[in-house]
């Protein structure tokens, strides 16, 4: 919980810190963002605040000028490594949400924000598994051993499901039914949602449970589905490493990270003919907009195929 100092009563002269918690806090409770996000924002927000105070401002002084002065060396570097056109527009985003709050707070009558625009981001196709290569990742935990079970079951759904590593090691037991073939996955701002669950993947788990799962614990009581040779939930440090474990043992260390196989997931339920807001909701994107990123990948597919397939493709 983002402690929260009593308000001055001069705007100005309140200490940059205590804006910083003040807008925090509203975003954990108005707005229900992740302590991941918070720490971003905490972060981008501090670093301009060390800006201003080179200058003599803060935030109540601050202009449009300073505001853009601030996200242009952030994108030359001067003298430091230059940030990526994504990480310059994350904090452009940032300072206009944090100005849009003071606003709305009385603190600022103007927001400097305005007219300010990060600089524009190529939508990247995400990297994605074909199946063959989702074969290979899925076969590489070979076993009995309870931490290939675990492994495999992991794996299986993750990509079975379309799970966020937040969501696949936030799980707990209850959240999947094996005798219904669902389970609920809690994903950004708290929300969650239902998510059928494939044949493939269930029997992983299942296995998982009777004979994996047990001999990790030792006894221990735990609610998290996924847990480490210790019995203690899985962390993110920890699921990282066995995808990339395993996907270096199957020749795709280059070509993923834990979340390439959500992004394969929606690929290729697009592909196979899934409609897009049964995958959005799936995928549990608040906007269908994101969802239509991987339209572009099933788009090239059925190009691709044309263009094998149908005499009059080509120019001949």
């Amino acid at each position: 919980m983002w402690a929260v100092a009593t308000i001055a009563p001069s705007a100005e002269s309140r200490p940059f810190d205590h804006l910083v918690l003040d807008f925090l806090a509203y975003l954990e409770f108005e707005r229900g963002l992740s302590r991941n996000t918070l720490e971003a924002y905490r972060s981008d927000l501090l670093q301009f605040g060390r800006f201003l105070e080179a200058r003599g401002l803060n935030a109540v002084t601050a202009e449009a000028g300073d505001v853009s002065d601030f996200l242009t060396e952030l994108s030359a570097g001067n003298g430091r490594p230059a940030a990526s056109p994504a990480t310059v527009h994350r904090k452009a985003a940032c300072l206009r949400s944090f100005y849009r709050h003071l606003r709305r707070e009385g603190i600022r009558e103007t927001d400097p924000t305005t007219t300010i625009s990060g600089p524009r981001r190529g939508q990247r196709m995400p990297k994605v598994l074909n199946r063959n290569e989702v074969g290979k990742l899925l076969a590489q935990p070979k076993g009995s051993e309870p931490t290939a079970l675990r492994d495999r079951a992991l794996l299986e759904l993750m990509y079975a499901c379309g799970l966020r590593a937040s969501e696949a090691i936030g799980m707990d037991v209850r959240d999947i039914d094996l005798e219904t073939g669902v389970l609920r996955a809690r994903g950004k701002g708290s929300k969650q949602r239902v998510v059928p669950v494939g044949k493939a993947a269930i029997e992983a788990v299942r296995v998982y449970l009777e004979r994996g799962r047990p001999s990790l614990l030792r006894g221990r009581l735990e609610a998290k589905l996924f847990v480490n040779f210790r019995g203690e939930p899985l962390t993110r440090q920890g699921l990282y490493k066995i995808v990339r474990r395993h996907a270096t043992t199957a020749g795709l260390a280059d070509r993923m990270s834990p979340h390439t196989l959500r992004h394969t997931f929606a690929t290729h339920l697009l592909a196979g003919g899934c409609d897009l807001r049964s995958v959005q909701e799936m995928l549990g994107h608040a906007d269908v907009a994101t969802t239509q990123l991987y339209t572009k990948g099933s788009s090239q597919r059925l190009k691709d195929v044309y263009a094998k397939a149908h005499p009059r493709a080509t120019a001949r």
